[in-house]
């Protein structure tokens, strides 16, 4: 059956502007991005069998050019489409954090977070650096690492930091593995990197772990 001779209530489009985006799961919201099925195949059944085949919508939205055309359904025209959607979704995020105070308002980078890194497939760490109203001046990722781990060196962060004559900064990194609890390394870059930053005078307000359900604040639990 076509999603058109779905109820009125079922069918995602329509879903969405009665009850706004949040009612929709996230095959109901990649069904709007593909917007038509394949043969035999429904957008939505399309979009669940995608998810499943990624494993998750995370892994789905880091997908490499490669692996996403690979999949059923999709090709380079909706590849390009998802990276124009991506970047423009970090853009504004990026334009509200700097409107902001930012460590007035953790669940905004939180959310700015998850979708700057939180799709990335390898170790990415990013510092937020902010004025001495805490609010940001830039969003810069300094380095990348394997699946699991990514060489953090204090020297560099204390360079970019004076670079961009950043009052304080927030730290943030991804765990690919999709699970955000701190491990003792991040505990121990970021002591180290505390001292190394007040050194300079730059204090260290927060860092954020980033997993697939949520992102974990060190200052939050008390660690900073």
């Amino acid at each position: 059956m076509a999603i058109s001779d779905w109820p009125v209530s079922e069918r995602p489009r329509e879903k969405l502007l009665q009850l706004g985006p949040k009612a929709l799961s996230d095959a109901e919201l990649l069904a709007i991005f593909l917007r038509t099925g394949v043969s035999g195949c429904d957008a939505v059944t399309l979009a669940r069998q995608l998810l499943s085949h990624f494993g998750s919508l995370r892994r789905l939205m880091g997908a490499s050019q490669h692996e996403f055309c690979l999949a059923k359904g999709l090709g380079e025209a909706k590849f390009v489409q998802l990276q124009a959607v991506l970047e423009l979704s970090k853009r504004y995020m990026q334009q509200q954090l700097q409107r902001e105070t930012v460590f007035t308002e953790p669940a905004l980078v939180k959310k700015y977070l998850t979708h700057t890194i939180g799709h990335e497939q390898r170790e990415v760490f990013l510092l937020l650096y902010l004025d001495n109203q805490h609010r940001l001046i830039a969003s810069e990722p300094l380095f990348m690492g394997t699946i699991d781990a990514s060489p953090v060196y204090p020297r560099i962060v204390v360079q970019r930091a004076l670079a961009h004559n950043a009052a304080a900064v927030i730290l943030a990194h991804n765990h690919p593995s999709g699970v955000a609890e701190p491990s003792r390394a991040d505990r121990a870059i970021t002591e180290r990197l505390t001292q190394a930053m007040a050194l300079v005078d730059i204090k260290i307000l927060d860092h954020f772990v980033v997993g697939d359900a949520e992102v974990v604040s060190f200052a939050e639990r008390g660690w900073l």
